[in-house]
């Protein structure tokens, strides 16, 4: 009886070894505002992305991966859950002390990967709400329920974006750094404190602003909403991009012997872009261009961490961005003005706010040295297929209903299958357009975001609905709907039956009625 204990035990412990090696590390890098035209493998020119640029000559280069939205709260909801932003009308650009958005009862990626025995990890930009929705939030305790409720072990993060208040770190649920005797007050609705705004004292500004983003000065930069307290906990802007990446590489190391999931969010290209001194005219592109430069820099920290450590083959590294890229955005900081001849989306039109291409369209990259092979693939993804596809590659279980917008394309994210989405919906500001295959299709309607208002909405979606060849028309200008009626249907009918019980109208209305900010 002892000898066949000790066998038992044996076998045991070596099917549990076997699944540690199986499973990958798994790292996302999810930046924000970089474009599918700002990395060198991209083509971008006037800014250098030699680690980006490695990464995919070493991984998989997809040339057609989409985030579901154009726009960073809505985004990020779909890669966590697995559901399009548009089954949850909480899943707007949200304030910075908005509460919780995701249902505690839903599972995540992260809640997925801990049940299988992976670590879990947040850093970075959280933006997808904090604490209770039935009471005002108490930033100055614990700060629940939050990214620990929705399976994160491990997190240090700002609650939304860095042009919005608070402008804090917290780690693991509290705020770092506060001092009880200067507590944090919040408010979107109406000034509080006695504290500068951009619009009061503008000399105090490193960079001039609009109205919305012109309330409470942290740092010397004017935020969107006001603040008070919590002096000790404030963040200095140039200091972010070092602060959670240390914060990364600490939460790889203290891993590294067990398998691990970190979604490491970047600040990186978002407003208001104040990059470290020392990547000062890194590029030629201004403060827009030194950013990325600066976020392709912790990419490579990254890498070299992992090589270093000796876990580079068994890790799984997935980089894309939440949405497309935008030059103005409510600072006055020179993006426009240095752009150059750079194209931020690459061949696509539109970008940030837009549902054109260049607005859903992703830099994706994918690399995984002892399993992926060097490849380019047209195979359409979408980063709600993330959860799926983890799961599949872990063996994780997902029950019927959970994370019902997420298809299983392990194969294709891999490298050992070129067959991707058939079809793929990506929202804008307040209208959604699908691809189906190389077609493109926007339904009848009229933008009403002022953000979004060109010539192309103008002219295009006012007409009877729009249809596009992308192979013969990536800027999206020849519509083709009175052409080819039966195509333009079909897709119609398609991302009719996505919307399910959320009506096209409807789905515009709690849209387009929510306030566009960055």
């Amino acid at each position: 009886m002892k000898l066949l204990t000790v066998l038992f035990l044996y076998l045991v412990n070596i099917l549990y070894v076997g699944y540690s090696v199986e499973g990958p590390n798994i790292i996302i890098i999810y930046a924000d505002d970089v474009g599918y035209g700002d990395l060198g493998c991209y083509g971008a020119t006037g800014v250098d992305t030699p680690n980006l640029d490695r990464l995919a000559r070493n991984g998989i280069r997809f040339t057609s991966a989409y985030a579901t939205a154009s726009t960073c709260t809505p985004s990020r909801y779909s890669l966590l859950t697995g559901e399009y932003p548009f089954r949850n009308k909480k899943a707007v650009i949200l304030p910075g002390n908005a509460p919780l958005i995701i249902d505690l009862e839903k599972p995540t990626i992260a809640s997925v990967l801990k049940s299988v025995g992976y670590t879990t990890g947040l850093v970075g930009k959280w933006h997808l709400g904090l604490g209770p929705s039935d009471q005002a939030l108490d930033w100055n305790g614990e700060i629940t329920p939050g990214p620990k409720e929705l399976g994160f072990d491990y997190s240090f993060h700002m609650a939304a974006t860095g042009d919005r208040v608070p402008t804090v770190y917290i780690e693991n649920g509290r705020i770092v750094g506060l001092d009880r005797s200067d507590p944090v007050s919040v408010s979107y609705d109406e000034p509080i404190g006695s504290e500068p705004t951009g619009i009061s004292h503008p000399h105090l500004l490193k960079t001039q602003a609009d109205e919305q983003h012109a309330k409470t000065i942290v740092d010397g930069t004017s935020r969107i909403g006001y603040m008070t307290g919590g002096q000790s906990a404030r963040w200095r802007d140039e200091e972010m991009p070092d602060t959670f990446l240390g914060k990364a590489l600490d939460f790889i190391k203290k891993n590294q012997t067990e398998p691990f999931f970190l979604f490491y969010a970047t600040h990186e290209n978002h407003v208001p872009r104040l990059p470290h001194p020392r990547f000062k005219d890194s590029s030629s592109l201004g403060v827009r261009g030194d950013a990325i430069v600066q976020m392709d820099w912790g990419v490579g920290r990254i890498l070299e961490t992992l090589q270093n450590l000796g876990i580079a083959n068994d890790t799984l590294v997935i980089f894309s961005s939440d949405n497309g890229p935008v030059l103005y955005d409510g600072y006055y900081d020179g993006a426009v003005e240095q752009n150059g001849d750079h194209l931020p989306a690459g061949p696509w039109s539109g970008g940030k706010y837009s549902a054109r291409e260049g607005g859903g369209r992703m830099p994706f990259i994918v690399s995984w040295p002892s399993k992926i092979k060097p490849a380019l693939t047209d195979g359409i993804i979408s980063q709600v297929d993330l959860f799926a596809s983890i799961a599949a590659l872990t063996e994780a279980e997902m029950e019927e209903g959970q994370a019902q917008d997420s298809q299983n394309l392990l194969d294709l994210l891999v490298g050992e299958s070129e067959v991707g989405r058939e079809h793929v919906v990506v929202q804008g500001a307040s209208i959604k357009s699908i691809r189906m295959g190389d077609w493109k299709y926007f339904p009848k309607g009229r933008n009403t975001e002022r953000k979004t208002i060109d010539r192309w909405h103008r002219e295009q979606i006012s007409a009877p609905g729009a249809l596009y060849y992308l192979p013969e028309d990536p800027q999206e200008q020849n519509n083709l709907v009175k052409v080819y009626p039966e195509k333009a249907k079909l897709l119609k009918e398609q991302l009719e039956k996505e919307l399910g019980e959320t009506s096209l109208e409807h789905a515009r209305a709690y849209l387009g009625g929510a306030k566009v900010e960055n």
